[in-house]
């Protein structure tokens, strides 16, 4: 009888992963372990799994597949039920035109293709897969589609009978899809149901992308389950409501915003995940460019004073204060936050959680701050007139005070602070600079190739003919077939010169500072957006959905004109 397991090792020989002495020894604990000695081989680390699969699937002369990136389809796992898929260590991946392509780690195992064809009814493919990527995918794929035992239950009986038993599979499906979301680096989850469907997507570089989910059958029953772990009111479908909860996942708690709201298909819900686990890196790897990060840093070594990011929410506002904050941290400095919610822990740095129920909010939490001899206070965001007097008054009073402002640009920072009812001459006395950003996405390394920009694009950016050679990415697995992975900032900082200080007083507006600042070399975000478009970090195109594209085009051609008499000078 032909030992397919002979010819297995022969071909990791050939291939220069097994010598004498190698092989010798996955025999021995094959021997010992009642297992292949290809497997022992990988167990010893002679070879990795997914080179025994490549090698294994030249033997079989099947394709071998990744499964890394497969997106499931729960379709298919009506074809094949779930014993025989974890009994023979398979899974049915593609139905296509009547032929079942199914993944297995043994595809000379006759007697499971025949089950697989007597319960899909279809002609099978082999195609070679790891065996604990098939595994982890049975699991994750079978406890997804659970909610087809309860399809004859009606939605209600199904919400009823699933949200409070752990052994449930409305609970084992809310899980793997945080903890999918959390895998891939997902800010937010949205579920979504409408007539047919209930749609599943995550936000990943602030994306949203399509993921195969539940059933809309199980609707109600995610919901329901999502407001007992929120503790939320159960019996309240049509008005909003918010809550928070926590899901622990591989040894750390991730802090999850829940939002669900009434739509005429039922209860949509919007996930926030809250990561405060999250590494603090540099100015530079933020994306801010050198001149920036001498300008930003200059900012954070005074002793008082103020310095305020600005921008849409999501813009990646918080993460550049927890930058400074990380620079300035120390044992001779007294570093206090006030936040909502606490969204990264820093050591020795004290953080407060606003709390509205008991009156503890941005201002009254900032004046009892101050009377813990604070060197450094950060406010999570500065919202009405209050918390800005307090914060703007801390700041005249020998503390560095960071916070956040939402507005369009570093000098709509100056206009709403006035609107918030502070006056110019405070402004101007406390008021070290503004930095304004906004998050793009990053092209993804592993498919760059060469881009020629539109002449429209040029033509929006105020580019030359000769200015035209980018790159972007073309798709790939990695990526996830869009071309981009990661995000980047880009940055506007305005410091308070003399000139721009004299437009506040004058009470001239936006434009007027706009104006100071540029006189004095000020370079607005689109210009640092090309600036990155031009290194290959991101795309003329990511730039213009971030930034207003009115602006670029009234503004382009005389900030470009005043920016180069800059430089000649």
């Amino acid at each position: 009888m032909i030992d397919v397991g002979d010819f297995i090792q022969q071909a990791l020989a050939e291939a220069g992963y097994l010598d004498d002495d190698r092989l010798a020894q996955a025999k021995a604990k094959a021997a010992d372990e009642g297992i292949e000695p290809h497997e022992a081989a990988v167990a010893l680390g002679f070879v990795k799994a997914h080179e025994l699969a490549i090698v294994k699937a030249g033997v079989h002369e099947v394709p071998y597949l990744n499964l890394a990136h497969y997106e499931i389809s729960f379709t298919n796992t009506t074809l094949v039920p779930r014993s025989v898929a974890e009994k023979f260590t398979l899974f049915p991946l593609f139905d296509i035109d009547g032929v079942l392509t199914v993944g297995m780690d043994e595809p000379l195992n006759l007697n499971a293709l025949d089950q697989v064809r007597q319960h899909a009814r279809r002609d099978v493919e082999v195609v070679l897969c790891e065996p604990e990527q098939l595994r982890a995918l049975i699991s994750r794929a079978y406890r997804l589609s659970a909610s087809s035992e309860h399809d004859s239950l009606g939605a209600d009986d199904q919400a009823d009978a699933m949200i409070d038993d752990d052994s449930q599979p409305v609970v084992a499906a809310m899980n793997q899809l945080v903890a999918d979301a959390i895998e891939e680096g997902a800010s937010d989850i949205h579920l979504s149901p409408d007539e047919h469907d209930l749609h599943l997507r995550f936000r990943i570089d602030g994306a949203l992308q399509i993921r195969q989910g539940p059933s809309l059958a199980m609707h109600n029953a995610l919901v329901q389950r999502l407001k007992v772990m929120a503790r939320l009111d159960l019996t309240q479908t049509r008005r909003p409501q918010d809550g928070k909860l926590r899901f622990p996942f591989r040894g750390r708690d991730y802090d999850i915003r829940l939002s669900t709201i009434p739509t005429v298909y039922g209860e949509n819900v919007v996930m926030r995940i809250l990561r405060p686990h999250a590494a603090i890196v540099d100015f530079a790897e933020l994306g801010l460019a050198p001149l920036q990060i001498e300008l930003f840093e200059e900012w954070i070594s005074q002793p008082y004073g103020m310095i305020l990011v600005t921008g849409p929410t999501g813009s990646g506002k918080t993460t550049t204060l927890y930058t400074a904050l990380d620079r300035l941290n120390s044992p001779q400095r007294n570093i206090m936050t006030v936040e909502d919610p606490v969204e990264i822990r820093l050591p020795m740095v004290r953080q407060i959680q606003v709390n509205p129920e008991i009156n503890l909010t941005f201002a009254n939490a900032l004046r009892s701050i101050l009377r813990q001899d604070p060197d450094v206070v950060l406010v999570g965001e500065i919202r009405d007139n209050e918390t800005a007097t307090v914060a703007m008054q801390a700041s005249l009073t020998g503390h560095l005070v960071l916070s956040t402002l939402h507005t369009n640009d570093a000098g709509g920072a100056v206009t709403r602070l006035q609107d918030l009812g502070v006056p110019p001459y405070m402004v101007n006395s406390s008021l070290l600079g503004v930095a304004a950003q906004r998050l793009v996405r990053r092209v993804c390394e592993h498919c760059i190739q060469p881009h020629v920009a539109d002449e429209v694009t040029r033509r929006r950016f105020g580019l030359t003919e000769e200015d035209r050679n980018f790159i972007h990415g073309h798709g790939c697995s990695r990526c996830l077939q869009t071309g981009y992975h990661g995000r980047v900032g880009i940055y506007e900082l305005l410091p308070m010169t003399p000139d721009i200080k004299h437009a506040i007083e004058s009470d001239h507006g936006t434009e007027a500072v706009r104006r100071a600042a540029v006189d004095a070399g000020f370079r607005p975000m689109w210009m640092d957006g090309v600036d990155k478009a031009r290194l290959g970090l991101t795309t003329l195109e990511e730039i213009a959905k971030v930034v207003s594209v009115t602006q670029q085009s009234a503004s382009s051609d005389e900030t470009s004109d005043r920016m180069n008499l800059k430089r000649s000078a």
